[in-house]
């Protein structure tokens, strides 16, 4: 009777290392892709009256400002200032949002790591991991 226990465990183990196995597998195969369209990821927002365009990447590191002409018409250097400032943010979040969007596709949605990009929360990244293993703020449930 112990025997036939421990057999029906050890099945009940064995397939669910091979789920877990097979969702790593999956995951690991869909990082190379993630990590080229990471690279890839640019995002441009201009300004509302058009004078200013910016690009950033994925993390948001800015690739290039450019400026239309007519913004040295006006001659007020702290406005300019203010509309690049406010463009490049503007970009910065839509490439925060679009970097959430790609990641959330490859990997699991309680992931502490997707909760950590959407919220910027370290705690975010083990909390998982203590549910898991049993912590509880350090302590041992």
């Amino acid at each position: 009777m112990a025997g036939s226990a421990d057999r029906d465990a050890n099945r009940a183990l064995r397939a669910r290392f091979d789920e877990v196995h097979g969702q790593y597998q999956q995951l690991r195969s869909g990082l190379d892709e993630l990590q080229v369209r990471l690279a890839e990821l640019r995002i441009t927002e201009r300004s509302d009256d058009g004078q200013v365009t910016a690009t950033v990447g994925a993390r948001g590191q800015l690739i290039s400002v450019e400026l239309h002409p007519s913004v040295y018409q006006a001659r007020d250097a702290q406005a300019l200032s203010r509309k690049i400032t406010s463009t490049v943010q503007k970009a910065t979040a839509a490439a925060t949002a679009s970097t959430q969007e790609l990641v959330a596709g490859y990997l699991p949605a309680n992931s502490g790591s997707l909760d950590f990009l959407r919220s910027g929360d370290f705690g975010s990244l083990l909390r998982r991991a203590d549910a898991i293993m049993g912590h509880d703020g350090g302590r041992r449930a």
